[in-house]
């Protein structure tokens, strides 16, 4: 009997210790996985510098060639994002008023005009990319539908705020792996730049750590929107 039980005792240890291999071997899989998405992804941002080139998707200054910065402190949204984010709000994009708080190049702004924006304010603090901002207007012959804000990002709001301007939609695609959203979100809601209808974007690659602060928040929670790395989050007025 002893000796059953020591051969099941043994079988069932060995059983276990299988079971943990195979549990390290995926945790060990999946993180490679993982890291190979992330190394792509930061390869197509790196060939999307190097081009250094965008273009307009669409409306009035469709196909124009639109500069950027080889710097991930202004990352440009990727096409495939910013094709479908103007898929989804195509229909709420006419005779606003939309801010871009972290600018880059200011393409995004850009599209926003181009397809029938009233007025864009872009806020951008890195003296390269508000150069780059100026020469994109120039080219789209956008500029005098532009202001640009060369603040960061809070002094652009307390600036909005004293010019009691309020927006249709405000979009948020700040340095990833930064807090600058969130705390960006708190200071729009708190000095009521947002229109009643108002939209609130945020461009992210921590979809999980933005939705648990923005819980805390008096704002709804509209949509979410995966793309790789990327994700957009839609928020509104409650």
């Amino acid at each position: 009997m002893l000796d059953v039980l020591q051969t099941l005792r043994y079988n069932v240890f060995a059983i276990l210790q299988r079971i943990n291999n195979v549990t390290v071997a995926l945790r060990k899989c999946y993180i490679s996985i993982k890291t190979i998405d992330i190394l792509i992804e930061n390869y197509k941002i790196s060939i999307y510098h190097t081009r250094g080139i965008m273009r307009v998707i669409s409306g009035i200054a469709r196909g124009t060639k639109l500069s950027s910065i080889e710097s991930l402190s202004t990352r440009p949204t990727l096409d495939r994002v910013k094709e479908s984010l103007f898929n989804i709000i195509q229909n709420k994009i006419e005779d606003t008023i939309i801010l871009d708080l972290f600018a880059g190049s200011g393409a995004i702004a850009i599209e926003f005009l181009s397809r029938g924006a009233r007025q864009a304010y872009l806020c951008e603090n890195n003296h390269a990319a508000i150069k780059m901002i100026y020469a994109n207007l120039e080219k789209t012959r956008l500029k005098e539908k532009a202001t640009v804000i060369t603040r960061d990002y809070q002094k652009a709001i307390e600036i909005c705020k004293k010019d009691n301007i309020q927006f249709d939609t405000i979009y948020l695609d700040p340095p990833y792996q930064t807090n600058f959203a969130i705390q960006a979100t708190k200071k729009i809601l708190s000095l009521d730049l947002l229109k009643e209808k108002g939209t609130i974007i945020i461009e992210t690659d921590d979809e999980k750590r933005e939705l648990l602060e923005l819980e805390e928040l008096d704002i709804k929670i509209e949509d979410i929107r995966k793309y790789g790395r990327a994700s957009l989050i839609f928020l509104s007025s409650k």
